[in-house]
């Protein structure tokens, strides 16, 4: 397993303090009620840039040397990690390319450029553009930041977990969304560092989850990427995966998945129930419980890990009007 420790997270949140945001943890009184156990949201969707991805980016940006820094860095992206490397960067005076595919919505490739980055729209999947990135960045000589897949992106993710367990000791169940396996696996170290008998769950849309996939297979495999609520989850994990899927097996108890409709009533419950707007990938973990796809008789934390999703999409959403697969994901 990835020699990763709590001590790498105790040290990213030590770099990163007072460029993010501490968050805010609130019981959900229709929540708690509807799984008949206290259950608390953890707002990560109103950290600056709209999702957690800026703990990583700003840990990764804060530790480049001197020499990559005059550099720049490159990353591949489904648009919350881009926006967060964007703004880490802008905010220490380095260059920064985000390479995304054409399923990345048209408000996260705005939102990443007028950041001030340089943007490729290439290929119809995270690993075409994966591709891309790391030509670009053998070609100008760039350093590239994994959005996942790299130690110090984990360890940054995992101040979310130190936060948690700070504010909610008494957690029996933690539900966490699961992409590429970067704050999953950050949060359930931190978080289980603490209280080893933590259950950790990780969720995932059905449509294309790698991880999941990868996890049942027991190695990581390709997936196709489909168009999804839960564009942020999207992508592959990568065949020469060398931490987050070791992680994930090691960390995680349980990883569930959830459908489209249950993702889009899970936006609606908490627009509705909250007063929060939130995206695909930051309801999954509500979408679950609602659901009934997770089940807990103690307290539990679920993460809105983000808020960056299209205002009209949220509109059709909330208003429940049918959303199509085939509408989402336009990007460039």
């Amino acid at each position: 397993m990835t020699k990763l420790s709590r001590t790498d997270i105790e040290r990213a949140r030590e770099r990163i303090h007072g460029r993010i945001l501490r968050t805010p943890l609130r019981r959900s009184a229709s929540l708690s009620k509807q799984s008949g156990a206290p259950v608390s949201l953890k707002h990560e969707q109103l950290q600056t840039t709209g999702s957690f991805k800026l703990r990583g980016a700003t840990n990764a940006v804060l530790s480049l040397t001197t020499d990559a820094r005059q550099r720049g860095v490159i990353t591949v992206s489904t648009g919350n990690h881009g926006r967060a490397l964007a703004h880490a960067s802008a905010q220490e005076g380095v260059a920064c390319t985000v390479c995304m595919s054409s399923l990345v919505p048209q408000n996260k490739l705005e939102n990443i450029r007028a950041l001030g980055a340089q943007i490729h729209v290439i290929g119809r999947s995270q690993d075409e553009a994966e591709l891309e990135a790391k030509r670009l960045a053998k070609e100008h000589g760039m350093v590239m930041v994994h959005p996942f897949d790299q130690t110090d992106i984990i360890a940054g993710q995992g101040t979310l977990g130190l936060e948690i367990i700070e504010e909610a000791p008494e957690a029996e169940c933690l539900v966490v969304p699961l992409s590429g396996g970067g704050l999953a696996a950050g949060v359930a170290l931190a978080a289980k560092a603490a209280k080893p008998r933590l259950r950790v769950i990780g969720v995932s849309m059905a449509r294309g989850a790698a991880m999941a996939a990868s996890l049942n297979a027991g190695h990581p495999i390709e997936v196709e990427e489909l168009p999804t609520l839960a564009d942020a989850l999207g992508g592959g994990i990568g065949l020469d995966n060398r931490h987050t899927f070791a992680m994930a097996r090691d960390l995680l108890d349980e990883v569930v998945l959830v459908e489209e409709a249950e993702i889009s009533a899970a936006i609606a419950h908490v627009w509705r129930e909250e007063s929060e707007m939130v995206e695909g990938a930051g309801a999954v973990g509500v979408a679950a419980l609602v659901a009934g796809k997770v089940r807990t008789s103690g307290p539990t934390i679920i993460i809105l890990s983000g808020r960056n999703i299209d205002a009209s999409l949220h509109r059709s959403i909330i208003e429940g009007k049918p959303v199509a697969a085939s509408t989402l994901g336009a990007g460039e």
